[in-house]
């Protein structure tokens, strides 16, 4: 049996991206037994190893050397250049998770404002990733809570407007089957409501009567362990330290503020929905610390963790 290939890319290098990149691969002792491909700018990592007095083992991380326009290192805000190579990274470790190259995908943290400065109209990775796969969902994983999103980085209105039967019910059987095909065993879907007291029997909005309630329905139907809607207010209390809850939130801040409280500095986000794993840190490229030697990598850390247990260890 061969070892799992695991890609990673180093996110927009104007962030913390190659700090934590380069801790993370540099500390062996907390590594899978996996061959890792870093889809980079060599003269950027080996510009970190220095800096962090560091050095990547190249019997087990390969470089995988991108062309991109970048010819020194510019830190601290949102760039263009940076923007384009960190989309070029991405976008080259994709093909390669595509054509079987690498078996999972771990994305360094990236600029909305610098992909939007180079030209790049997606919001993020999972947007463009659900533009290939009309399936994927974001999700976040960490030992005390697991959150499934059904909208992200959407305008508030636009989020509550997909909220309908059979929206909701498409989302759930695409969750179903993949959390199953993932991690098999017990697992239930704790549903969030968007209203206050999630409506309050209509008397505080009628979505989660109209919407929310006839879709839990139809999935139940179908066999899924699914229950709700819940308040917002305490669905996340009912599923915390519990590992087999995940919950349903229906926007990006109902399910990221609780989750980022509960678990930012090992939080991991999960693209689900796809052919392959792809796992990122569940933060951003926080430029106020940029080249500063403060970042933290425990992030990206789990990431690689996760995405080496989430992939199928017959290759």
């Amino acid at each position: 049996m061969s070892l799992p290939r695991i890609g990673i890319t180093l996110g927009d290098p104007g962030g913390i991206g190659p700090e934590i990149v380069v801790k993370a691969l540099a500390d062996q002792a907390s590594l899978p037994d996996a061959r890792y491909l870093l889809f980079a700018n060599a003269f950027i990592v080996e510009d970190q190893e220095r800096s962090l007095g560091l050095k990547l083992d190249r019997s087990r991380v390969v470089i995988e050397e991108i062309e991109t326009p970048l010819r020194e290192l510019r830190r601290g805000a949102p760039d263009k250049g940076n923007g384009a190579a960190s989309f070029l990274y991405f976008q080259i470790a994709l093909q390669a998770a595509q054509a079987g190259e690498i078996h999972s995908l771990v994305t360094a943290p990236v600029s909305k404002i610098s992909w939007s400065l180079a030209g790049i109209p997606w919001r993020g990775h999972t947007e463009f990733l659900a533009r290939l796969y009309p399936g994927a969902i974001m999700t976040f994983w960490s030992e005390k809570l697991t959150v499934a999103l059904f909208s992200h980085h959407l305008p508030l209105r636009e989020a509550v407007s997909k909220i309908t039967r059979q929206n909701l019910l498409d989302f759930f059987r695409v969750l179903d089957k993949d959390v199953e095909r993932l991690n098999p065993g017990a697992h239930r879907f704790l549903v969030a409501g968007v209203n206050p007291h999630a409506g309050e029997d209509g008397l505080m909005g009628r979505e989660e009567m109209d919407e929310i309630l006839p879709a839990i329905d139809d999935a139940r139907g179908e066999g899924m362990n699914i229950d709700g809607p819940f308040p917002p207010d305490t669905v996340f209390r009912r599923a915390f330290g519990r590992p087999g809850d995940i919950v349903v939130a229906l926007y990006h801040d109902q399910g990221l503020i609780p989750f980022k409280l509960a678990a930012f500095d090992s939080g991991v986000n999960v693209t689900l929905g796809m052919p392959f794993i792809r796992t990122s840190p569940d933060h951003g490229p926080a430029y106020d610390i940029a080249g500063k030697n403060l970042a933290d990598a425990r992030s990206l850390r789990e990431a690689i963790r996760l995405a080496f247990k989430l992939t199928p260890r017959a290759l």
